[in-house]
């Protein structure tokens, strides 16, 4: 994928995007190569801008039976992500749609404004059994488009609605928006969410995530969320050996100072076209680093920069990634983060009476 056809898009085009390029879809049949016009001449193009179209989903509700995560079922307001994190492991979801990974996935966004709707019609089926419902777990559910969409919003309002359980994974902070949403149900056991932290410097961030809250942004939404009455946990995610590493314990200490009662982390994963994009950025902004990041990755996953093997992918394995696990239990262990969160309530879950229902005398 890090070919000839891969070409890098001018620095002033994608000011303010992670990826540096646009790689072919990996379902097409054909490659595009840009060639010039046979003007010679320079042409100076736009900035890259975001593009928003609309889906209406004939389902909301996305199941799954991996064996390694906590949950069967989420939901995406949104796909892709404008946040562009390099690193972002949900990168390749773009292809299934016909765009690249790349730079599509940060300007080529999808709304799905209905979601609250058809969340509400799959709540009331007659079969339905309750189960914590994820959101966050593929794009982010508070990238800058939900400030003018709210489908995030409107999403927790149907799900406080029918008391249903619900965990929530951002990097954005405009979820303080919904602390009340999500305050009240987090105190009735029904909430808790999930804050993501990669580093702790603002320079490092502002490459890594470039649209993104900066680091000391979001340790004030932790405390707002964790003040609103929600429990919330850090998300050290992902681990970047080479990069990252050095900061775990300065990021899950400022983490419970600002109010996290639990922590989490993840190495880097680099599925598909993840991993030639991140090795380009590499070169680009760490040349010095980037021999080093790459070979602990193939070091933790059998000499490949990435296996997505169960029980492995998420934190590879070896002496590597067996200290950074122990540096993080001692951590955890040291700053009171190593309890488990209690489960989230499901006994409370109802379907909401709607406008001509036969209403119980009882």
């Amino acid at each position: 994928m890090d070919s000839e056809t891969d070409q890098t898009i001018p620095a002033q085009r994608r000011r303010g995007r992670g990826a540096l390029s646009n790689p072919d879809v990996r379902f097409d049949p054909y490659t595009r190569v840009t060639e010039p016009d046979g003007w010679d001449r320079e042409e100076d193009l736009p900035p890259l801008r975001t593009e928003v179209s609309i889906e209406v989903p004939r389902r909301v509700i996305t199941r799954n039976t991996s064996p390694d995560i906590s949950f069967d079922r989420s939901i995406n307001p949104y796909r892709g992500c404008e946040h562009g994190c390099i690193y972002c492991f949900a990168r390749p979801s773009h292809a299934y749609l016909g765009l690249s990974p790349g730079l599509d996935f940060e300007t080529r966004l999808i709304a799905r404004p209905a979601a609250p709707r058809q969340l509400a019609k799959e709540l009331s089926a007659k079969k339905y059994k309750v189960a914590p419902i994820a959101i966050g777990t593929n794009t982010d559910p508070y990238q800058p488009i939900e400030k003018a969409r709210g489908i995030m919003r409107g999403c927790l309002e149907v799900l406080s609605e029918f008391r249903h359980p619900v965990t929530v994974a951002t990097k954005g902070t405009l979820i303080e928006r919904d602390a009340d949403i999500l305050g009240e149900m987090g105190q009735a056991g029904l909430a808790r969410v999930g804050i993501s932290l990669t580093t702790l410097d603002a320079t490092l961030a502002r490459r890594l995530e470039p649209r993104v809250p900066s680091p000391l942004r979001r340790l004030k939404a932790i405390e707002a969320l964790a003040k609103a009455g929600c429990p919330v946990r850090v998300m050290v995610s992902p681990v970047i050996p080479g990069l990252t590493d050095p900061e775990i314990e300065a990021i899950l200490k400022s983490a419970r100072d600002a109010g996290a009662v639990a922590a989490s982390w993840i190495m880097l994963r680099l599925p598909f076209e993840v991993s030639p994009l991140f090795s380009r950025w590499l070169r680009e902004h760490y040349p010095d680093r980037a021999s080093k990041v790459m070979s602990r990755l193939r070091e933790m996953h059998g000499g490949k920069e990435y296996s997505a093997e169960w029980h492995h992918r998420m934190q590879g394995s070896g002496v590597y990634a067996d200290l950074i696990a122990q540096r993080f239990e001692l951590a955890c262990g040291r700053l009171g983060l190593s309890e488990a969160l209690p489960k989230l309530r499901c006994d409370l879950f109802h379907v909401p009476p709607r406008p001509g229902d036969q209403l119980t005398l009882f």
